[in-house]
């Protein structure tokens, strides 16, 4: 059993997956950190000077000005503010994922054999078969001669 779960962890597709995803992590950071310390803060800004991660309503409890302190007064709320930056930063992690694919697809290899060229040894194997084929075939039927019969 051991063999196997040894072979299943290292094949090769278990590897990318894993490497994907740490990847997948780190690029999330990165996101994360583009969205709310330089998209957001221009777009607020823009709007007025509001911050999105703000924009909340709340449900049940007191009303208060932060979400921070709605949630420390144990208020419900629905946050839709962070809900925007979070479509925001789907919208930039799938445009980079897109922009990936298509840089990979641009650079793909043709994964098709060519077809390889005949060897010598080939060529002249197709020309003694063809050869031995033209002396088996009957040969046609000479024409008839130009004479005719002069008997009446």
């Amino acid at each position: 059993m051991w063999r196997e779960f040894r072979d299943f962890a290292v094949r090769g597709n278990v590897v990318d997956l894993a490497i994907g995803l740490i990847l997948g992590a780190a690029f999330t950071t990165i996101v994360n950190s583009l969205v709310n310390d330089l998209l957001m803060p221009p777009v607020g800004l823009l709007l007025g000077g509001i911050d999105f991660s703000e924009f909340f309503v709340t449900l049940k409890g007191s009303a208060q000005p932060t979400v921070a302190a709605a949630k420390a007064a144990g208020a419900v709320t629905l946050n839709y503010g962070l809900f925007i930056n979070a479509i925001i930063k789907f919208v930039i992690v799938a445009f980079a994922v897109f922009l990936i694919v298509k840089q990979i697809n641009r650079l793909k290899i043709d994964m098709a054999p060519a077809e390889a060229a005949a060897t010598k040894s080939e060529v002249l194997l197709t020309e003694i078969r063809d050869l031995l084929k033209a002396r088996s075939e009957p040969a046609p039927p000479a024409p008839a001669s130009g004479r005719t019969s002069t008997r009446k």
